[in-house]
């Protein structure tokens, strides 16, 4: 991760914290496919964008972990910001990772949106977006 968190609201730090460590929380699921801790921190309610431009749900998405469509190898995402207004808080970042798609190696370097919401006191991730960075100039 990457210094610079910042609260929309006051001193949040806490939340910020708390947010910061369910973003490592499920990166590190993501790369171990430990779907039972996917679980927990993605809300039933979730909205997974890819680079690719297909979106899955939550049940959509823990299938392709569990499957091996989606194999993470490395995973990079350091943040930018945080912004935590109430009960929700949005994540500003990047997400660099060497995955494999259906057994596909592939390596991608996106910029990336996570909104978190804080249900029963834990926080869930309810939408993630990535962004293709554009190819350099030739």
């Amino acid at each position: 991760m990457t210094a610079g968190h910042t609260s929309a609201m006051g001193d949040d730090t806490d939340d910020v914290r708390a947010v910061l460590a369910a973003e490592d929380r499920r990166y590190r699921a993501m790369q171990d496919a430990d779907l039972t801790t996917l679980t927990e921190v993605c809300a039933e309610e979730l909205s997974y964008a890819h680079s690719s431009g297909v979106r899955d749900t939550r049940s959509e998405y823990l299938e392709k972990l569990r499957s091996g469509y989606y194999v993470y190898r490395r995973i990079d995402h350091p943040v930018e910001r945080v912004e935590v207004l109430g009960d929700t808080a949005v994540v500003v970042g990047r997400m660099t990772a060497d995955v494999e798609v259906q057994g596909r190696p592939k390596t991608i370097d996106n910029l990336a949106l996570a909104v978190w919401t804080r249900a029963s006191g834990a926080w869930q991730l309810l939408a993630y977006a990535p962004t293709s960075l554009p190819a350099p100039a030739a």
